[in-house]
């Protein structure tokens, strides 16, 4: 069984594979500026042994070529020299290796997310039922910007002091081995009370990442039906459910900052502890004459930035805990595998007008508490280029079909076919390409009313072909009455227009897309008179030489195709022509009458008003 850090790494090594010239670039600039690092105490020892030597009444011996004749201000002026010039090439050389692999770390994210959202959205509907949309925008979003971040501000200063402290023991070891064995002894320590901490703190991020994403979920939730919560005044139920989960998530972010708070404070202390007993014996070695000044001070410089890893951390460990909870909810969603896999023999569906057949198709929902549609032994066609009605009560299943139509789902049992073959000799894109779909709620954007048209064509369009797709869909008129016409930008999900508005201008969406299939699923539910009429009247004009699965309860609508199938319970109950399930006198004759009068009733009413 893989560890969540194996998975981890599994997930996001070929993304980083993919940038290893930077990364390997960037990590030589690195070791060459850790190599400065190592360089910064000796001219300040040497100049400490020249002083000390000065001081005593001696001249310093040194194997350089050329220096016999230095005196101790030309040593002095070499050494200041040398400070600041191994100061400037570090600060260039760390310049470029931090630039280089936050740009390595920018794109790696950036693929991440890229393909985070192209696989989105080729997960199942069942997933995307259960799912929570704020979550998946808080991963999307935030979780990734969190390690981006976390790669640059923690990630790389921690590669850079482990390089150094490797660095750093090997010079100590060097200067004295013995006291460096002494400044070791609280190594084991440290590291026992960081891995300790860390899992603690790793766990609360977790936990508070999930809260967070209940938080974003719940806000996109109140803030989407934000009509519906004002119209019953539930805006203080709703800011008591926010401000529980709120009041939690800062709870647990108390939790990470003393957990942290803690380790680095116990690291401090244990660093001081190991600094004072290598000064109390290294002081001894000077006074005995068997280490130099100089020395001392570069053991203790070393020993300062050696625990340095330990230190960062600490310090950083809060942040670790959360990028890695990150990184583990974003390899949860890419772990998720889509419904719908294409045969390796699967072809391309061509552009023409096909014959579809549903035979003895059997559906059930794997979560029946969200649908109550099931197909038991359904059977039908749909001609080339003709129509086909699904009418009946809710629930029956009739959406279900178009679904299974788009391979959103699969039949657990029977076949659709297209052109006497099962739909799944076909690859899925070519299905939906060849397939124009105008359901009840249509999907706008927040762009222009030209890209909202634009959107669905396979190829580019002139806008001369664009005009005729807004005149079929009886669009063309209301769209250049908007202020900028076409490019007259509308709000989010199209709530600046009307419901007939929005529906005419996905009617024009389909009629660009020129599929030779059309599924229709109750597209006229919810309009007034005035625009039902306009909107069947389009639909009407959109049917023709299409092949059209029609889903809906308006059966005047339902009239006028050229069959109607009536489902009740996921069976089908009667099916036929208009003029023979009335002579039928069944339940769609009684369905019909019941219809008329409420028309004839609400005709009435509208008269008197």
């Amino acid at each position: 069984m893989t560890t969540p850090d194996q998975r981890l790494i599994h997930t996001f090594w070929p993304y980083i594979r993919r940038q290893r010239r930077l990364i390997s670039g960037s990590f030589a600039t690195l070791m060459l500026a850790t190599l400065l690092r190592l360089l910064e105490p000796w001219p300040l020892s040497f100049a400490i042994d020249l002083i000390m030597a000065e001081m005593a009444g001696k001249k310093m011996v040194t194997r350089l070529p050329g220096t016999e004749s230095w005196g101790i201000e030309t040593w002095l002026w070499a050494c200041a020299i040398s400070v600041i010039a191994i100061a400037t090439l570090k600060a260039a050389i760390s310049y470029l290796s931090t630039i280089g692999l936050a740009i390595a770390g920018s794109r790696v994210m950036s693929e991440v997310r890229r393909d985070l959202f192209t696989h989105l959205l080729r997960l199942p509907l069942a997933f995307h039922r259960q799912a929570r949309v704020g979550d998946l925008a808080l991963r999307l979003s935030n979780d990734i910007g969190m390690l981006r971040e976390v790669t640059v501000t923690a990630m790389m200063p921690l590669l850079s002091s482990i390089v150094m402290l490797l660095g750093m023991f090997g010079v100590m070891l060097y200067i004295d081995w013995d006291l460096t064995l002494i400044a070791l002894l609280p190594i084991p320590v440290l590291l026992w009370s960081t891995r300790k901490s860390g899992q603690k703190i790793r766990d609360v991020s977790r936990a508070q990442r999930k809260r967070e994403g209940k938080l974003a979920a719940k806000a996109t939730e109140y803030m989407g039906g934000i009509a519906t919560v004002q119209a019953l005044s539930l805006e203080e139920a709703t800011r008591k459910s926010f401000s529980g989960d709120d009041t939690r998530s800062m709870q647990q972010n108390v939790e990470v900052k003393r957990l942290s708070a803690g380790l680095e404070r116990r690291v401090e202390l244990l660093i001081a502890f190991a600094t004072a007993i290598v000064l109390l014996d290294g002081t001894r070695d000077v006074l005995d004459g068997s280490m130099t000044p100089g020395n001392l001070l570069i053991f203790l410089s070393y020993l300062k930035n050696a625990f340095r890893p330990i230190r960062e951390y600490a310090k950083y460990t809060g942040r670790l805990a959360k990028a890695l909870t990150a990184g583990e909810r974003i390899t949860d969603l890419l772990a998720q595998q889509p419904a719908m896999v294409d045969r390796p023999d699967a072809v391309m569906l061509g552009a023409t007008t096909p014959a579809i057949r549903w035979q003895d198709v059997r559906f059930s929902y794997q979560d029946a508490a969200r649908e109550t549609g099931v197909l038991c032994g359904v059977s039908f066609d749909i001609p080339a280029g003709q129509s086909v009605a699904i009418v009946g009560p809710s629930g029956a299943g009739k959406s279900t079909l178009s679904s299974l139509l788009l391979r959103l789902y699969s039949p657990d049992s029977g076949q659709i076919l297209i052109d006497g073959k099962d739909i799944s000799h076909y690859t899925t894109c070519s299905i939906r390409q060849q397939t124009a779909y105008v359901p009840q709620e249509n999907l706008l954007f927040g762009v222009t009313v030209r890209e909202n048209i634009l959107l669905a064509a396979h190829a580019e369009v002139s806008e001369e072909a664009m005009f005729a797709a807004a005149r079929l869909a009886n669009a063309h008129d209301f769209i250049l009455a908007l202020p900028e016409g076409y490019d007259t930008v509308i709000s989010e999900r199209g709530s600046s227009l009307s419901g007939g508005q929005r529906q005419r201008i996905a009617i024009a969406r389909a009629a660009i897309r020129d599929s030779p299939i059309l599924v229709l699923d109750e597209p006229s539910v919810g309009l007034d008179s005035h625009n039902e009429h306009l909107v069947i009247d389009a639909l009407l004009r959109l049917m023709r030489t299409r092949t059209t699965l029609v889903i809906t309860h308006n059966l005047a609508f339902a009239a006028r195709t050229d069959h109607i199938v009536l489902l009740e319970q996921g069976r089908i109950a009667e099916q036929g022509s208009h003029e023979a399930l009335l002579a039928l006198n069944g339940h769609y004759a009684g369905m019909w009458r019941l219809q008329q009068h409420s028309q004839d009733v609400e005709q009435k009413q509208d008269e008197y008003a």
